[in-house]
């Protein structure tokens, strides 16, 4: 892919926007390539986790190309937001737990990627925020849906209404992102945290993963039936057996995804 970088390494799969030229912003075409690219690694049983980063030190992604937009009829400007809100949507709903590599700057649909992402890891150096009031739009690909169900309501608006751009250390402490760390540990922090999951069953992992995402916007009693049937789908697995065996024989198992 022209925009796009693949690269699949012990069971993670990193993606990397590859427009540092243009802090890796999406024009429709990285859109599109991202929306391919995100559906061949939702079958890909060789990726666990997946990794999204930005190539360069400058830039996770500073949403929109700007320079495209201006050039956009106003039917061209709908499918463009159409594309990047189904597009994050797909990332959102990967059975794959995801991680973004922040390692720059994060403005407007990049920041929204961010959140469409299980789990976010920034550099020190890393500046984000919603600005899209500011250029006279509004968050077009989750943003005024996502960062009020992680932040809450009230804080939510204040970043978006404001256009607010603030630093890793504030994200951190508003519980946006999971960890804040060095240049240089930014992947390695990535690759510790997948670790971490990676040791665990694979269907356990997305099956758990579908049963929050799914249970988040229902009441308690269909969450428990959701939980339920997700639990239901790990039962005939030989992975269950396998850690069933594992502990009566004290050694670790050895989960193959079935």
């Amino acid at each position: 892919m022209k925009n796009l970088l693949l690269e699949v390494k012990n069971g993670i799969g990193y993606v990397t926007l590859n427009r540092p030229e243009a802090m890796n912003c999406f024009n429709y075409e990285t859109l599109v390539e991202l929306g391919e690219l995100t559906e061949s690694i939702r079958s890909n049983s060789e990726i666990r986790v997946v990794v999204f980063t930005g190539a360069g030190e400058k830039s996770f992604s500073t949403g929109a190309d700007l320079k495209e937009r201006k050039t956009l009829t106003e039917d061209q400007v709908r499918r463009n937001v159409y594309k990047i809100k189904s597009v994050f949507q797909s990332v959102a709903d990967l059975p794959q737990p995801t991680i973004a590599a922040v390692n720059g700057y994060a403005f407007g649909g990049g920041f929204e990627l961010m959140l469409a992402c299980d789990f976010r890891i920034a550099v020190k150096e890393a500046v984000m925020g919603l600005t899209e009031v500011g250029w006279a739009i509004i968050p077009g690909a989750g943003g005024t849906q996502r960062l009020p169900r992680l932040i809450g309501e009230a804080k939510a608006k204040e970043l978006i209404l404001t256009a607010r751009k603030f630093d890793a250390e504030t994200a951190l402490s508003l519980g946006i992102l999971t960890k804040v760390v060095n240049r240089e540990d930014l992947i390695p922090a990535c690759e510790e945290f997948a670790g971490e999951m990676l040791q665990n069953g694979p269907i356990a992992i997305q099956q758990a993963k579908f049963a929050i995402q799914k249970g988040m916007n229902v009441d308690l009693h269909s969450g428990l039936d959701i939980e339920s049937n997700a639990y239901e789908v790990t039962i005939p697995t030989q992975d269950r057996l396998e850690a069933l065996d594992a502990f009566a024989e004290k050694r670790k198992p050895n989960f193959q995804g079935k």
